[in-house]
């Protein structure tokens, strides 16, 4: 009853950091823009997410006739699922904290996400979600591969799967010149991975027909994005855990984590307000040329300093 406890409150506490991380993202790209954003809400603006979500959860939830019900319902609570999912990964002082395999756990659960985008394009019976749905899809898997690649190279070092372990270790150390190259690279396949700008073929909304979600409304387009932002959150999170465990070597670690985390989270929406939408052929070739021959070299210098 305890953990059940913990693990429901661990959700609130991540669907609260999603609605004030959404209030951040709208202020910063108005700073960047030369506006204002939301300051009519309450004091500042700060209740205008709670505002917006009062809205979007009390709208009629509007259904395609020619939709496949079932899949159409799930499709959302399955991508907010595997989004909550995956924080059972974050230092907390109950069990999943010594799940031995966590980062096979991470792998597992975040290539189970594009089931969500699949099945939400093709449960709409719609031409245009199916095809933003194939697309996202694509994208998604494309940059699973290199993800996973640069994910092995510190665990190389480290010869195990637990989080714990690898936010204690400093086995970066006899590689430190390799983590800013690696770590660039880790955050741009992020910005696809979680269909962030420059690389949101998933959902342009800046052009006419937004792609997987089009024909969701209310709670369903919430939740969709809700597990978007909560995602955003944990890759900056794994971000801090897989490039920066040298820095407990000269400082606290759990102080410094939260800070690592709000900045990478900050260069999610930075990348959004500086950079125009890439080509698709272009966002292909990014990865399969250059990403994937560049994760397989610096594993293979990981894999040979590892067994000297």
């Amino acid at each position: 009853m305890t953990h059940t406890i913990n693990y429901i409150l661990l959700a609130v506490c991540i669907l609260l950091a999603v609605a004030f991380f959404t209030l951040l993202e709208r202020k910063v790209l108005g700073y960047m823009q030369h506006r204002k954003g939301p300051n009519k809400v309450g004091l500042m603006g700060i209740p205008q997410p709670l505002a917006d979500a009062l809205k979007l959860f009390i709208k009629e939830f509007h259904t395609p006739m020619s939709s496949n019900f079932f899949p159409f319902m799930l499709a959302p609570l399955l991508a907010l699922f595997l989004a909550l999912l995956v924080w059972n990964l974050y230092p907390l002082n109950f069990n999943n904290l010594n799940m031995i395999y966590g980062v096979l756990f991470f792998l597992c659960v975040s290539s189970m996400n594009v089931y969500g985008t699949l099945i939400s394009g093709w449960a709409s019976n719609s031409k245009y979600a199916l095809m933003g749905g194939l697309r996202a899809v694509a994208q998604t898997i494309s940059y699973e591969v290199s993800m996973a690649l640069f994910v092995l190279s510190p665990l190389f070092l480290l010869h195990s799967f637990n989080l714990t372990k690898v936010m204690s270790h400093q086995a970066w150390a006899p590689l430190v010149f390799l983590m800013p190259p690696l770590m660039l690279c880790w955050f741009i396949t992020n910005l696809a991975e979680t269909n962030r700008a420059p690389f949101d073929f998933a959902e342009g909304e800046s052009e006419i027909v937004s792609g997987f979600n089009i024909e969701y409304s209310s709670g369903g387009f919430a939740m969709i994005f809700m597990a978007e932002y909560a995602n955003i959150m944990f890759m900056s999170f794994m971000t801090a855990v897989l490039f920066f465990s040298l820095l407990s070597t000269f400082f606290v670690y759990d102080f410094i984590i939260a800070f690592i985390v709000l900045f990478f989270s900050y260069c999610f929406l930075w990348a959004r307000g500086s950079f125009p939408r890439f080509r698709y052929d272009q966002l292909m070739m990014l990865t399969w040329k250059s990403f994937l021959p560049l994760s397989l070299c610096a594993l293979l210098m990981v894999m040979g300093v590892s067994w000297m």
